[in-house]
């Protein structure tokens, strides 16, 4: 059946502008990081994007090695794209990324030029699109000049591959110098794409010795779109009577770990359960609301594995606001649990 969407999407949620930029993007963005893989059905990732665009998110994030396998999510997406959001292009923000791990041999991940633009051809290819709204750099390469890579980034935005430039896991150090080299080549920074949660709030600066990320995408006028804010599923409440089959701390080398559901975590994840609840909302909920507390926040990317959970957790842009005594609350257990397992490459 022809997918019609629906009348009223632009009603559904607030929008805010990334930075200083002309693009405002939905306060929750779907991530297509999990379940938009092979493993999932297809009608079962159809019925979620269908229902997240008809709920007003218009902003779909991939990168190249979303699976498994690798470039199977673009595949998949591109599908979709193809028999059900062609009509919608010009309305939908599509980002994609490079820097990890894609394929054998020395030109397959990390920061080069080669790599970069390559991989940005490829994804085009997979999706089936003219061009990305945003293509990232990943993550930082230690070994290859910052300008390469910036330099990578402009030529995707001026050949047209990409309308707009970011960065994902950087620094504050190295973000300001990423913004200095693109706006010298005449590409400003959109937008950094961080780990940020109630368990992981390394962007908020630790000591205030020095400009922490949040203050640096400020001044420099980029915007910030959280990634993980749920915790890689640890805020979502899941784990608190164990670890459920299928679940990303079941499965041996995920971006969880059993080892880091220490008691001391689950006892901070259920007092932040109970304040949810005292607030009307799920666990879920309330982390998100969190993190859009900062009006630095342009957006919070979140995964789906179902229309119910996604439905859930776009709710979270319509509760209420935070009262100083909830966020004094919220912060006595929202602590450091030692997940962020992207901290080496934000610390490069």
């Amino acid at each position: 059946m022809t997918y019609l969407a629906a009348d009223d999407r632009y009603s559904k949620l607030p929008y805010r502008r990334c930075g200083r930029s002309g693009l405002k993007l939905p306060e929750v963005s779907l991530g297509l990081w999990q379940n938009f893989g092979d493993g999932s059905p297809i009608e079962k990732q159809r019925a979620i994007l269908r229902r997240a665009f008809d709920l007003g998110v218009t902003h779909f994030d991939l990168a190249n090695n979303y699976g498994p396998p690798y470039g199977s999510a673009e595949i998949n997406f591109g599908r979709l794209m193809r028999e059900d959001f062609r009509p919608y292009r010009d309305e939908l923000v599509i980002s994609t990324k490079a820097g990890y791990d894609m394929w054998p041999g020395p030109y397959g991940e990390w920061g080069s030029r080669k790599y970069l633009l390559a991989s940005l051809d490829q994804s085009l290819s997979r999706m089936g699109v003219d061009y990305v709204d945003i293509f990232y750099s990943h993550r930082f390469d230690p070994e290859t000049p910052l300008e390469e890579t910036m330099a990578a980034l402009d030529t995707a935005v001026r050949s047209g591959r990409a309308l707009y430039a970011g960065i994902s896991s950087y620094s504050a150090e190295r973000t300001v110098e990423a913004c200095g080299i693109l706006r010298s080549l005449g590409t400003p920074l959109l937008i950094h794409q961080p780990s940020y949660s109630m368990l992981n709030r390394w962007i908020e600066g630790a000591d205030g010795s020095a400009p922490s990320l949040l203050d640096v995408l400020k001044r420099e006028g980029v915007g910030c779109i959280a990634f993980s804010p749920l915790a890689q599923g640890v805020l979502t409440g899941k784990y608190l009577s164990g670890v459920p089959d299928g679940s990303r701390a079941s499965i041996s080398g995920g971006s969880l770990s059993k080892d880091q559901l220490s008691d001391a975590t689950l006892n901070h994840v259920r007092a932040l359960a109970k304040l949810a609840e005292g607030r009307g909302q799920t666990l879920p909920q309330l982390a998100l609301a969190w993190a859009l507390r900062d009006p630095r926040m342009t957006s919070v990317l979140i995964g789906a594995s179902s229309v119910a959970q996604l439905e859930e957790n776009l709710a979270a842009a319509a509760g209420p606001a935070f009262t100083d005594e909830e966020l004094a609350a919220i912060d006595r257990d929202a602590v450091e649990a030692g997940i962020n397992i992207w901290a080496t490459s934000s610390a490069g």
